[in-house]
């Protein structure tokens, strides 16, 4: 672990499991630290969209309440939150009582907001109807049967490019070969990841090695989306550009981030994989 300040996150140690409701448990880092390794080109407009699957808490009587939750962070947060205390600090919630479910999310939008320095959204389901169970894979053309031969390991905008005399086309693409690592513990990051822009053709099968060539680099899943816009906009030199990455679960949590030239609307449906 070369970060120093990633040696004090709870990722990677044997932490006490929270029996109290304990929102100092949150870890941000900031993401100030990753992104003066980027050159990015102009202001983007983004979120982090986190899907919580084990929530639970009790009601004034002490009987168990349990849903599922969204948070949307604003990618101008200063700070993102660890994987692993967001999930301490979700479990932190399981023995404290509230009067109801709008106490529940007024509560953790408040803890989230201090933490990451923005405001949060949080939606809050307690009915688990058919609909919170629908999935759908990622819109756009998929390019994982294209044919290359994967010989970098290191994502790099020089692995990208337009098809020569190529004309500007306006297409949506998508991969389920994306994999990256956890920069503590180098444990294994499963996602989807879907390409929208508009400008000179993109050669599938070079965005396609790029692609490939995260799944040994270890990088928070916000920094491997932001990582991929700026390599694709150096590279490529889009009009208009968003990338949207879908990753699997951990520890009950899925996280979905998104970069986009301007203002966007991704969809929230689960991937098959998810």
């Amino acid at each position: 672990m070369s970060d120093p300040i990633l040696a004090n996150a709870p990722l990677g140690q044997d932490v006490s499991y929270p029996d109290a409701y304990n929102p100092a448990l949150l870890f941000p880092i900031d993401r100030s630290t990753n992104r003066e390794k980027l050159v990015i080109p102009h202001q983007w407009f983004g979120g982090d969209i986190w899907n919580a699957y084990e929530m639970s808490w009790l009601n004034p009587k002490g009987k168990p309440v349990v849903g599922m939750a969204r948070f949307t962070f604003s990618s101008s947060n200063p700070r993102l939150i660890e994987s692993k205390s967001f999930k301490l600090y979700l479990n932190s919630l399981n023995e404290e009582r509230f009067e109801n479910t709008e106490q529940v999310r007024t509560r953790i939008a408040q803890d989230l907001t201090a933490a990451s320095g923005g405001p949060v959204m949080v939606e809050m389901d307690t009915s688990i109807s058919e609909g919170s169970f629908l999935c759908q894979p990622l819109e756009g053309i998929c390019i994982d049967d294209t044919d290359v031969e994967i010989t970098a390991h290191t994502p790099s905008a020089g692995l990208l490019r337009c098809v020569p005399d190529g004309s500007v086309v306006t297409e949506t693409l998508m991969s389920d070969l994306l994999k990256s690592n956890c920069p503590v513990t180098s444990q294994p990051d499963w996602g989807s990841v879907q390409i929208r822009y508009t400008g000179p053709q993109i050669d599938r099968a070079a965005l396609l090695e790029y692609i490939v060539s995260m799944r040994r680099h270890n990088e928070f899943h916000e920094h491997c989306v932001e990582q991929i816009y700026c390599h694709i906009w150096e590279a490529c030199q889009p009009q208009s550009l968003l990338v949207y990455a879908r990753y699997t679960r951990r520890g009950g949590l899925d996280i979905n981030p998104w970069r986009s030239s301007g203002p966007a609307e991704v969809s929230q449906v689960r991937t098959p994989r998810q």
